[in-house]
């Protein structure tokens, strides 16, 4: 039975609602930066003040349905062309309110340099830096998707069967070892780029597919002798003239999870600038400790938008007893479904919702991919592809795409409201005369005063933010790392190599031994980091969202003193633009600090670093791989052979039963590891410290900068005003037309940004 939704009339409520009606993202709240499972959100916190209802679930999901698996239906269900059609729909109005936002940028910037010969510029340089920065973040806009998944799950035979081409190596034995981003472009053509200063490597297809991908014994091989395939090659750009990705897609197709420690490092440290993860898993492998481990420690409780397909579901028919059997074919499927149910539905959970069924998916990467190699236009029914394009393609072009273009609308809106504002401001002092003008702005320097003194406090905040948040994370490692030998002896059985007692008197076995030994504290380690570092991002998104909050009062209060400014220097109030929410019309420094309009992917921290080249969430990924291994392990190695074989031989042959043999390992592990433990934690406490602290030292700056940029251009106004009226006799009706016009150019260049916007919103 299906319940289908429309939410095309309902579209006008969720986007002039407030955020702080809904207890999770609404499609407002994803306008925001947010997104359904994601931690795309750009603005305030997520407040909780509305129940979960029925309600509130109708807004919060694209389509319901209730179903059993083998009668499951979407609403969203769509084929490869009807995906593209949307894409396509997104690229050209993303273009399209790329073009208005240009064309506001060229008119300010055209109106200051003809002010500088008329009345003076109207200090709108930010406006036109960031106008102009979003513009050409829209033309550039792409999708990002991550493939994760470990070796042989068929993820490079799912990424050509999407993008409709055989064009990774897909083949029975070899495993792609790269990491290899697919992007547009006109030419065939592979770029190989390299960790030293060899030059980038144009290559034909032919010869990527022949010397960058590796048989799955020899990855095996590497993965025991933590080695990667290609240690002197960072990534490869594989650009191709396909539709899909010329619509807007670029695809990060990463190796296996398990080739090595150090590639799965690599290839997590992508997560975070990605929109989506794509996990692929296999029907005939369900969830695998490995799997279930990253999962586990890398995605979990992230808010990370996760779609997992469970590949090769046709495989399922091939391993029964009677093929034609229906009745068996549909329990062995419903038996394999509660498994991945099982193993899965944590990871598929949203603010006390299951989201289930609209995050993973059955599909046959192969029988897709035949299909599409004949005919690009061919049904995918059956193969489980409509079904999860649905479900990728409302994600993509309807709630990130709504988040982009949101965020657009509010700088159209706020360049607007301060050129109205600056006009405002100009016409009646174009009638004062010079003295009456120079005492009017004397009269407003205490107002000037508040203003740095509003600055000062919200800076004197954030430092007190960044005080406190630094030592309690650097604390809670320092806590954390002293009490990891607490538990070590029950969460190491989970890690430790399988140990045959007569191994230890080979010398060719006993190095075996030792390096699985080895990889195996370097997977305890990395885990209990990066369990870790849930603690430290919950302790930066909880510092982040107060001060987000902060620059929303502060914010507040500095309008009101701008307001005060505006009535000492014309005698009136200088009212903003009518239609414009309380929102639109706040400060531009304090919608950056609340995070309202930035196009970076991430939350509030991430937003904020992103715009100086730092991203905060990968200093734990760097811990985890400078100290993790490089620091930890180093002071722990000597327990493969040292007092742990010594410790194992000195029970004596033929008395160490295997069990007893493990429980002696593990203690003797334990025992040297909480030797080093205290050194680990003390070592490792002030570069945390200083990491955090860097990461609101540059918020700050940030902050500063633009708080200080607003005031300079409000004194900057009026000087360039006084210094005009000192130069030459202004030509007031010629100024009066050429700002009444100004206003109306832009003006109407946001109501057009604002009429893109409405009715992409309304078509969905």
């Amino acid at each position: 039975m299906l319940i289908e939704h429309n939410t095309k009339n309902y579209s006008h409520l969720l986007t002039t609602l407030p955020c702080s009606l809904f207890p999770i993202p609404c499609l407002d709240a994803v306008a925001h930066g947010g997104n359904h499972g994601s931690r795309s959100w750009g603005g305030p916190p997520r407040p909780r003040c509305l129940p979960k209802t029925a309600l509130h679930r109708f807004f919060y999901q694209p389509y319901l349905y209730i179903s059993n698996r083998n009668t499951r239906t979407m609403s969203t269900k769509i084929e490869t062309t009807n995906f593209l059609h949307d894409l396509d729909r997104v690229a050209t109005v993303r273009g399209e309110i790329a073009g208005y936002l240009s064309q506001i940028s060229a008119i300010l910037e055209q109106s200051e340099s003809a002010g500088e010969h008329n009345s003076g510029k109207l200090g709108l340089d930010r406006d036109i830096e960031d106008i102009s920065k979003a513009s050409k973040n829209l033309q550039q806009g792409r999708f990002r998707l991550l493939v994760l998944g470990d070796m042989k799950r068929g993820k490079s035979t799912f990424l050509n069967a999407l993008i409709g081409e055989n064009l990774l190596p897909s083949d029975v034995n070899p495993c792609t070892a790269l990491l290899t981003v697919l992007r547009y472009g006109d030419q065939k053509k592979v770029t190989v780029y390299f960790n030293d200063e060899t030059p980038p490597e144009e290559i034909d297809f032919k010869s990527f597919k022949h010397r960058y991908t590796i048989d799955p014994a020899e990855a095996k091989r590497l993965e025991q002798q933590k080695k990667l395939a290609f240690p002197n090659v960072s990534h490869a750009i594989v650009e191709y003239p396909l539709p899909l990705l010329e619509k807007g897609i670029e695809i990060v197709d990463s190796p296996g999870l398990n080739d090595t420690e150090a590639r799965n490092e690599l290839s997590l440290g992508y997560i975070n600038n990605c929109h989506a993860i794509l996990f692929v898993l296999r029907a005939t492998q369900p969830c695998t400790l490995g799997e279930r481990r990253y999962l586990e420690n890398y995605l979990k409780d992230r808010g990370l938008t996760v779609f997992f397909l469970i590949n090769a579901w046709d495989q399922i028919r091939e391993s029964l007893i009677d093929p034609d059997d229906t009745e068996e074919l549909e329990e062995a499927e419903d038996r394999l479904g509660r498994v991945f149910q099982a193993n899965l539905a944590d990871y598929c959970q949203v603010d006390g919702y299951d989201i289930y069924d609209e995050r993973v998916f059955e599909i046959s990467a192969i029988n897709a991919l035949r299909k599409r190699v004949k005919n690009p236009e061919v049904s995918l029914d059956g193969t489980g592809f409509p079904e999860f394009m649905g479900a990728l393609n409302t994600f993509l072009t309807k709630e990130r795409a709504i988040s982009e273009l949101r965020q657009a609308r509010t700088l159209a809106r706020q360049g607007s409201n301060h050129v109205h504002e600056a006009i405002e401001r100009r016409i009646p002092l174009l009638e004062q005369d010079l003295n009456e003008l120079k005492e009017r702005i004397s009269s407003v320097e205490p107002e000037f005063n508040k203003l740095k003194d509003i600055g000062e406090q919200f800076k004197d905040e954030i430092k007190a933010v960044r005080d406190s948040k630094a030592k309690a994370i650097a604390d809670s490692f320092r806590t954390y790392v002293l009490n990891l030998g607490n538990t070590f002896e029950s969460d190491f059985l989970y890690y430790q190599p399988e140990l045959r007692f007569m191994d230890l008197l080979s010398t060719g076995k006993r190095e075996a031994f030792e390096s699985e030994l080895r990889q195996a504290f370097e997977r305890y380690i990395n885990d209990k980091l990066s369990e870790w570092s849930k603690t430290a991002e919950k302790e930066m998104d909880a510092a982040f969202a107060q001060l987000s909050r902060s620059a929303v009062t502060y914010g507040a209060s500095y309008t009101k003193v701008t307001d005060k400014i505006n009535q000492k220097l014309t005698g009136q109030t200088v009212r903003p633009v009518s239609n414009y929410t309380t929102e639109d019309n706040a400060p531009a420094w304090a919608k950056w600090a609340a995070g309202l309009f930035s196009l970076a992917r991430g939350n509030l921290a991430g937003v904020a670093m992103a715009g100086a080249g730092f991203d905060w969430k990968n200093i734990v990924l760097n811990f985890i791989t400078v100290m993790g291994i490089g620091g930890i392990i180093t002071y722990v190695s000597g327990i493969a052979l040292g007092p742990v074989g010594l410790a194992l031989l000195g029970l004596g042959v033929g008395v160490v039963q295997a069990d007893q043999a493990r429980k002696e390992l593990v203690k003797a592990a334990r025992k040297e590891l909480v030797k080093y433990l205290p050194q680990v934690a003390q070592e490792q406490w002030q570069p945390i410290y200083d990491a955090i602290k860097e990461c609101f030292d540059m918020y700050e700056q940030e902050v500063t900068e633009r708080m200080d940029d607003d005031i300079k251009a409000r004194k900057a106004e009026l000087d360039n005003l006084m210094k005009q009226k000192e130069s030459r006799e202004i030509n007031r009706e010629q100024e009066l037309a050429r700002l009444k016009q100004l206003e109306a150019d832009v003006a109407s260049q946001a109501q057009k940004v604002e009429t893109a916007y409405q009715n992409f919103v309304n078509a969905i």
